[in-house]
């Protein structure tokens, strides 16, 4: 889609902000029942997005990178990365293909089978992650800088957070490598019996747009400890930085093959790594709709071992005992961090009743004091949405939100006019059965709910389809280990929201995936388990 093509869209389907710091609103299917909005101002939106900052970086890499070489489409074709502040072409990437895909799963293949990443000693490869740690460090104002202007989201979030946890996570994986060893087990008879744990092979990796560099590293760091090669498919939104990446590990010293980058899009590129033959293990971030497909795809082809990490709608417990400062704070970054682009996003707020209105305030005024503008500027807290398609979406999200009878506390509109960006929102006397309560939104809107005891929260909680992450804010140790043990999700934050080291495994129950990303338990995906058994003639012992 061109950039005029997606101007048209923002002006024909947004009306411009109404230029009010508040206005009446009438609350969905009740006419009758209308409540002051607090609004954020035209004139604040339109200072803040005047003059845009030039990034402060040069797109070097938009083909596909193909045993070590960047190079064409096979078709020739190229699609465009986007500025989401100003819905404008940053540069034309090659577009991958069936017969791309094919290209790279056969480097890979001949790099698993032939070449010597695989026969590589564990401390070789060691030593060239840990080059390529140091290299992200060296090059880490130009990683951040491709993330943002692609992405949207603040500069500082990425140079001071997101890059060094990139570094972190290789250094740790590199850390693995040669740690990873097998077992010898006792027989009921003279035979030794040892237990291998082998690389799988090829790996194909399908990561996502909103953490695009942090999802690189928990996807192409234990597959590459373990001693596999990969084929990996970025996102079609932010296809920049995986290039950079992919290039400053070769630089470090890894073989060419090993690792091979195509962008594309889903239904083509995407579809093609899922089926493919030739692949041995394929992992995927993304929503849970596309992990089905994903699914059924790796099983109508050759069967290929799966991890999903998909979507989520994770509930975050204020109780009445909690600091509420505190668990403002708390529960407003855990929904608005990132854009509230985050799968684990606490997207239900379930407030107990007693300390309901005092936290309502409060978490109103704090979402009416986020610095909305230019990700690149020093102070901006969140920058716009990633496309069009998630703009209209949020925006869809909260109509349908005032249509239900929840009431919008703030923000709900879009903020400037241009770009992709959103006024953080609010809702209030939010019900459980409210899409806005059910789907995952993927955006900076914050659901806040009333629960009278434990018992109810615990069953409200758990009744829905994804199980992804949680949050709890207590004083009180019996009631931490009451709901930290309740809840069906795959992490539980208790006191704190979004920690995510390097050693702590992540994923979901019920639809909120299959498997583990990071820590000891990822490294399980790209192992196999060999069994090997031979006789002992006259042993000493058993």
């Amino acid at each position: 889609m061109a950039a005029r093509r997606i101007s048209s869209l923002l002006a024909r389907s947004l009306p411009a902000p109404s230029g009010c710091s508040s206005l009446l609103l009438s609350r969905g299917k009740n006419p009758g029942s209308r409540r002051s909005i607090n609004r954020f101002s035209t004139a604040a939106a339109a200072a803040a997005l005047e003059k845009l900052v030039t990034p402060p970086v040069q797109v070097c890499y938009t083909q596909h990178l193909i045993n070590g070489q960047f190079v064409d489409s096979a078709s020739g074709k190229t699609f465009p990365a986007y500025d989401p502040r100003t819905a404008e072409v940053i540069a034309n990437v090659a577009e991958g293909e069936v017969e791309d895909i094919d290209r790279a799963v056969a480097a890979a293949r001949k790099a698993f089978d032939e070449g010597p990443w695989p026969k590589m000693t564990p401390y070789e490869r060691c030593r060239i992650l840990l080059r390529f740690a140091d290299l992200v460090e060296k090059h880490s104002e130009e990683l951040a800088a491709l993330e943002t202007w692609n992405n949207g989201k603040p500069y500082e979030q990425a140079l001071h957070s997101e890059i060094p946890s990139l570094a972190r996570l290789f250094r740790y994986y590199a850390g693995w490598a040669d740690k990873i060893h097998g077992l010898t087990v006792p027989a009921d008879g003279n035979y030794h019996m040892q237990i291998l744990h082998e690389p799988i092979g090829v790996a194909g990796q399908i990561i996502p747009w909103n953490f695009p560099l942090i999802l690189f590293a928990w996807k192409v760091g234990p597959a590459l400890a373990c001693g596999n090669t990969v084929v990996l498919k970025s996102a079609e939104q932010t296809p920049l930085t995986a290039l950079y990446a992919a290039k400053l590990l070769h630089e470090a010293g890894l073989p060419p093959g090993v690792l091979n980058v195509i962008s594309g899009y889903g239904p083509t590129a995407g579809a093609a790594l899922a089926s493919h033959m030739n692949v041995d293990k394929l992992s995927f971030t993304g929503s849970t709709q596309t992990g089905k497909i994903v699914l059924e795809l790796a099983a109508r082809s050759n069967l290929k071992a799966v991890t999903l990490e998909l979507g989520g709608k994770s509930p975050f417990i204020i109780c009445e005992d909690a600091d509420i400062d505190e668990a403002v704070e708390a529960a407003h970054f855990a929904l608005f961090f990132n854009q509230g682009q985050c799968c684990c996003a606490g997207s239900r707020t379930y407030v107990h009743e007693r300390i309901y209105d005092e936290f309502l305030e409060k978490a109103k005024a704090r979402a009416m004091k986020r610095v909305v503008g230019d990700p690149f500027k020093k102070g901006v807290e969140q920058g716009p949405q990633i496309d069009v398609e998630q703009f209209e979406k949020i925006l869809r999200y909260i109509r349908l939100g005032v249509e239900s009878n929840a009431t919008l506390e703030c923000g709900g509109e879009r903020f400037g006019s241009k770009g992709f960006f959103i006024q953080p929102t609010v809702f209030s006397n939010v019900q459980d059965d409210m899409p806005i309560a059910q789907d995952e939104i993927f955006g900076p809107v914050q659901s806040i709910l009333k629960f009278k005891d434990l018992d109810e929260v615990i069953r409200r909680a758990n009744a829905t389809t994804y199980g992804l992450a949680a949050g709890v804010y207590t004083k009180n140790i019996d009631t931490a280990n009451t709901l930290t043990r309740a809840l069906r999700a795959g992490t539980v934050w208790v006191n704190c929201y979004d920690v995510f080291d390097a050693a702590i495994p992540f994923g979901g129950y019920k639809m909120s995936g299959i498997g583990r990303e990071k820590g000891i338990y990822s490294l399980n995906g790209y192992l196999q388990v060999k069994a090997v058994v031979t006789p002992l003639r006259n042993p000493a012992w058993l």
